[in-house]
């Protein structure tokens, strides 16, 4: 069982890589916004409400994973809550800002090849290392 995650989670980052590779090579970043569309507050609103609330990695991490977590805290475990909750909040405001500050660069299609080798490159040497440590 060990060994298909291993292979099935390193055949998953290669062809993430392997995906990242192609959109590098076609000049053209993979996320970049098409020019001249205006997005309205409606259809962003309702994306971040989507995204937030029928991403199923938003309970398996705060519900499964924190809670196993803050249990073995015992009477901390709020002390614990309060601080994964904290953390988040400042891990969010800085992505938010940061995200606002990249923007320009970000305008360039020549900033999206450069993410996209560069998540390419480590996926796979993840891929690499989830292979070797078997």
């Amino acid at each position: 069982m060990e060994a298909a995650a291993r292979f099935g989670g390193a055949g998953y980052l290669f062809v993430y890589a392997a995906l990242a590779g192609r959109r590098c090579l076609r000049a053209r970043g993979g996320l970049h916004p098409s020019r001249g569309t205006a997005l309205t507050t409606k259809p962003v609103l309702l994306a971040v409400l989507a995204v937030t609330w029928l991403n199923p990695h938003v309970y398996l991490d705060t519900v499964l994973l924190l809670g196993s977590l803050a249990s073995v805290h015992g009477q901390m475990r709020w002390g614990f809550g309060l601080g994964a909750f904290g953390a988040s909040l400042l891990w969010f405001t800085v992505l938010g800002y940061g995200a606002a500050v990249l923007r320009p660069m970000f305008a360039k299609p020549q900033a999206w090849q450069l993410l996209d080798a560069g998540k390419a490159a480590v996926m796979v040497v993840l891929g690499v290392t989830m292979l070797a440590r078997g």
